[in-house]
């Protein structure tokens, strides 16, 4: 089916009460493991690039991009594409070119104020180029190795007073939010503020974004989700999934040298992730 646009989707999920499953693809396998695992859930989903895939792939967005919308197209469930974590303005700006709809804009290492005149910028290029655009108010910890933040640590939870005047002086479309995760996550141990979600969504207008869900327990993402989280953003989880069925594929096949066995295992296994996942973010709260 066409390219679906991830406002559309969002929209969906609201009207729905149910969240959205956006995962982050690093290769092929991953984007063709997400669609599979999005069909056997029944449920959209959302294909995610991150500036940082971008680097990986030599800075060059079009052949990965391109690559994504294919697998998109040929899904049995609807599939956006979105782009994320961007801090370049060129790379915002070869968004609508390379079929995404959305993009998360990331100016949360700012200063508050240049958080918000830098955000308010790439929210009207984006509005003019048909782009929709999610940010980030707080602190999401893990970030490029980073450690997660404490718990009280300031910083470490989005106000919600301040999170609606950062809506309303940005004008962006979506909002992710500070609320316990933390990206990178290796282990489900997260103890996200549930009560601070619901201050949050009945606070902010648009919808809410949970980044690092990797490192939350499956009833804490289905609570989150029931307290007015929308698009639930996770990639560690599937990188948790891949590298342990190469490893073991290679152990128990020591002289293989053919890589479609070994990524054929570790595609299974992220599509087994991905379905199990899917369906937890996306069942009605």
């Amino acid at each position: 089916m066409p390219l679906a646009r991830t406002f559309d989707l969002l929209a969906a999920a609201v009207a729905e009460r149910r969240g959205l499953p956006a995962f982050n693809v690093i290769t092929l396998e991953h984007a063709e493991a997400i669609a599979a695992g999005a069909e056997a859930a029944g449920t959209p989903v959302v294909l995610q690039l991150s500036q940082n895939a971008v680097a990986y792939r030599g800075g060059r967005l079009l052949p990965i991009a391109r690559a994504c919308a294919e697998v998109a197209a040929a899904a049995r469930v609807p599939v956006s594409l979105h782009l994320d974590h961007v801090e370049d303005t060129d790379l915002l700006r070869a968004a609508p070119g390379a079929g995404f709809s959305s993009v998360m804009f990331d100016a949360s290492a700012l200063p508050h104020d240049e958080n918000v005149k830098a955000t308010a910028e790439a929210t009207a290029w984006a509005h003019r180029h048909g782009l929709h655009l999610e940010a980030e108010l707080g602190r999401v910890g893990g970030k490029d190795g980073e450690p997660p933040l404490g718990a009280h640590a300031p910083g470490a939870r989005t106000d919600p007073a301040e999170a609606a005047r950062y809506v309303a002086e940005t004008a962006v479309d979506a909002l992710a939010v500070a609320v316990g995760s933390a990206h990178a996550m290796t282990t489900r141990t997260a103890a996200l503020d549930h009560a601070l979600i619901r201050e949050l969504a009945a606070a902010v207008p648009v919808p809410l974004v949970l980044h690092g869900s990797s490192g939350v327990p499956d009833d804490a993402l289905a609570a989150a989700v029931a307290a007015g989280m929308v698009k639930i953003n996770i990639g560690t989880a599937l990188n948790l999934a891949c590298t342990p069925a190469v490893r073991a594929h290679l152990a128990a096949h020591p002289a293989a040298t053919d890589p479609r066995a070994y990524l054929t295992a570790a595609r299974d296994a992220m599509t087994a992730t991905v379905e199990h996942l899917a369906r937890v973010v996306s069942a009605r709260a």
